[in-house]
């Protein structure tokens, strides 16, 4: 299963998010759900990179699934992108086929 949790201040705003697992919907290579999660993540913040000035720091593990992405204090245009990838997140939980692979939690930090 894929566990990700959403870290965010009191005004309920992304400030980052930590990704953990692999969804083990099928064989690697061939796993939808792990695709899935994963262009929503890796394309968040190479679009936050990209497009934003933005301050961050990221930490990853390829064995274990581990990305752990923060900012100090996101633009606008990063929270809309945070935004944007927690929507396709939520989206994924709530369909009845991938539920079960992948559990999404939000953290106040």
């Amino acid at each position: 299963m894929i566990h990700i949790t959403i870290f965010q201040n009191k005004y309920k705003e992304c400030v980052g998010f930590q990704t953990e697992g692999h969804a083990e919907y099928a064989n690697p290579g061939q796993d939808i759900v792990c695709a899935a999660a994963s262009i929503l993540v890796i394309n968040t913040i190479n679009a936050i990179e990209e497009f934003t000035e933005d301050d961050a720091s990221l930490i990853s593990e390829d064995e274990t699934g581990m990305i752990s992405y923060h900012l100090n204090h996101p633009s606008k245009d990063a929270r809309l992108l945070l935004n944007a990838m927690i929507l396709g997140l939520e989206q994924m939980v709530d369909d009845d086929n991938y539920a079960e692979y992948i559990d999404l939690t939000f953290e106040e930090v």
